[in-house]
């Protein structure tokens, strides 16, 4: 009966799953897949929902945060490792050396990477995995995809994932259920600070799935690129920029504006208002990406 049961729950799962795959009939530009990729992104928010964000809020009360802290400095000593071995191969000899540097000094002074020294040394936090490494040197990224359980990806980074693990030291620490424990720990706490991020993201986009694949293929390709990369084109509408001079005014607005209140009477003609410094149109390479569910990356 148990497994007629299991039977069952799978059979009505996969029909949900195809259900869902035939609600978008005109993919977007530049994501082919978009209908099995906004669906499997729902199953995974639920998953997130329901699973791992109760948890990672759990994690939050129980451990105090300098402890927290720490286990994110002893996992982010040991995926330098791996993204030393990146940054080599990729020929970027200068931070390779810089992070097998961060290495040693957080491993000796830092009482095994659990405190953060080589940043206090000035020793800057690379990113780095074999997505990245086939970009670098000019392997396309193919259609967006999104993965069950490990979130956004790419088709040339879901290849990259399999090196990515065998790449990760974790991966060798006997036995196994030590291993997979670390790497339970790890997505705890990855979660747990992604915390404040995803509840931003859910106050604010309006279309989440857009937003965390906008933004997830912008950061690779600034990672890439070293900076010198603009927002990938979807074939979506610009938003309306009104603080530009000269820019027209929306219909129904007066030409001239009303002063606020409280605001001293200008003479003559009103200089325009200086440009806001608002954010620029890449992410900071050092940021994470809001995801709907936290990915194995290592950080």
């Amino acid at each position: 009966m148990r497994a007629m049961g299991m039977r069952r729950a799978i059979i009505v799962a996969g029909a949900v799953a195809l259900t869902g795959c035939a609600t978008v009939t005109t993919p977007t530009k530049g994501d082919p897949f978009e209908s099995y990729n906004r669906t499997m992104f729902t199953i995974n928010d639920k998953v997130d929902q329901y699973a791992l964000k109760p948890v990672a809020k759990g994690y939050v009360w129980a451990v105090p945060e300098p402890v927290r802290n720490s286990v994110t400095n002893f996992f982010s000593n040991i995926g330098d490792v791996y993204i030393a071995a990146n940054n080599l191969a990729q020929l970027k000899i200068a931070d390779g050396v810089s992070d097998i540097m961060r290495v040693a000094i957080n491993t000796l002074f830092g009482v095994g990477g659990l405190f953060d020294v080589a940043t206090i040394a000035k020793l800057p936090k690379h990113s780095g995995d074999f997505g990245l490494t086939l970009g670098h040197y000019g392997v396309p990224s193919g259609p967006y995809v999104v993965l069950p359980l490990l979130g956004p990806s790419t088709v040339r980074d879901s290849a990259g994932l399999v090196v990515d693990y065998f790449g990760n030291p974790l991966t060798y620490v006997s036995p196994d259920s030590v291993s997979w424990a670390l790497y339970g720990v790890n997505l705890v706490n990855i979660r747990a600070n992604l915390l404040g991020a995803t509840d931003v993201l859910a106050d604010a986009a309006l279309d989440k799935y857009s937003f965390v694949r906008n933004t997830y293929l912008q950061r690779r390709q600034y990672l890439i690129s070293g900076g010198e990369s603009s927002m990938p084109d979807y074939g979506e509408a610009p938003l309306p920029n009104y603080s530009d001079e000269g820019a027209a005014a929306p219909e129904g607005a007066s030409a001239t504006a009303a002063p606020a209140a409280g605001a001293a009477p200008a003479s003559g003609t009103a200089a325009a208002p200086a440009p806001a410094s608002g954010p620029s149109n890449t992410v900071p390479g050092n940021q994470y990406v809001p995801p709907n569910f936290p990915s194995f990356r290592l950080r």
